[in-house]
């Protein structure tokens, strides 16, 4: 197939565009730097600059282009404030960003389109010993600021589900690590000795490796069924606490420095919200028995490299 994809230099993009190379579709890829023309390129990729949150300008960027698919895999993670607001790049990029690539479905023809969910969109609390399926209710509001990202989700499943004309399929990422991801950050975080863990229990959460997340990706592209959302996670939930200790482990860092509570929650509240009051499990059986998918890394300790 011939895919559209936006987000082709983030995190998971990378891996996205080997992994669609591998399985023999062609790419166009949506980028916002000139500067990583040959980045993409490299991958056997054929850049187009724009920025999907620029309308106009990405409708003229496809114009000329023909798709089967559009694969919205963009977010600006590194680009996010030290607290979470309405007008979050990420945030933006989910709700409008994804009512802009709509549109470019449509102007290249496209009659599929994959779009980038969370598994926080189940809900910032505590969930529980239970496991979490794609039967539980999403959009759930806890009250915190975690609520403005579960909206996210809610938005841009809510935009693909409903598109006239277009399937509309939708990936419940787990917490991304791998190279570029949540694990990078914390890892820089650490080297500078910045407090990042809650002192006491932390949360539990579903994590994915980035790599996985991209044969995940290319799995639902060319299996998954129309209106159908698919959780994306590894075999083994974990704390907080375990993840930012293995990626000390994994990075050679200074061991994360233990933190109050309250400081987490005044100084980054977005944090706070996500490692100290939400806890949980998510289960990948319906994208294992419905896209043929599994993790490779089956937990932290084999995506890092330490087991």
């Amino acid at each position: 197939m011939r895919v559209l994809l936006a987000g082709a230099t983030g995190a998971i993009g990378r891996p996205l565009l080997s992994a669609l190379a591998a399985s023999g579709h062609e790419v166009i890829a949506v980028i916002r730097d000139p500067a990583k023309r040959r980045l993409v390129a490299d991958h056997g990729a054929l850049p187009v600059i724009a920025d999907v949150l620029d309308r106009d300008g990405l409708l003229r960027a496809v114009d000329g282009h023909a798709a089967d698919v559009v694969m919205h895999q963009a977010t600006a993670l590194r680009e996010a404030g030290r607290r979470l607001r309405p007008d979050d790049p990420t945030i933006l990029l989910r709700g409008r960003g994804t009512e802009h690539l709509l549109e470019a479905a449509r102007a290249v023809g496209a009659r599929r389109f994959v779009t980038q969910s969370l598994i926080t969109g189940y809900g910032y609390r505590d969930h529980g010993s239970r496991v979490l399926t794609e039967n539980d209710v999403f959009g759930l509001h806890a009250g915190n600021v975690g609520d403005l990202v579960t909206d996210s989700s809610v938005a841009t499943e809510r935009q693909v589900f409903a598109a006239d004309g277009i399937e509309g399929i939708a990936l419940r990422y787990g917490m991304f690590y791998g190279r570029h991801a949540f694990s990078d950050m914390f890892a820089d975080l650490m080297r500078k000795r910045a407090p990042v863990l809650p002192r006491g229990e932390t949360g539990t959460t579903s994590f994915i490796h980035v790599e996985d997340a991209a044969t995940a990706a290319v799995a639902a592209m060319e299996r998954g069924r129309d209106g159908e959302a698919y959780n994306i996670v590894d075999d083994q939930p974990a704390s907080w606490r375990t993840f930012l200790t293995e990626v000390a482990r994994a990075h050679g860092t200074p061991r994360p420095v233990v933190t109050p509570r309250w400081l987490i929650r005044l100084a980054v509240p977005y944090l706070g919200c996500l490692m100290i009051d939400t806890t949980m499990r998510v289960s990948h059986a319906k994208a294992t028995r419905e896209l043929g998918w599994t993790p490779v890394y089956r937990n932290l300790s084999e995506g890092l490299g330490l087991g």
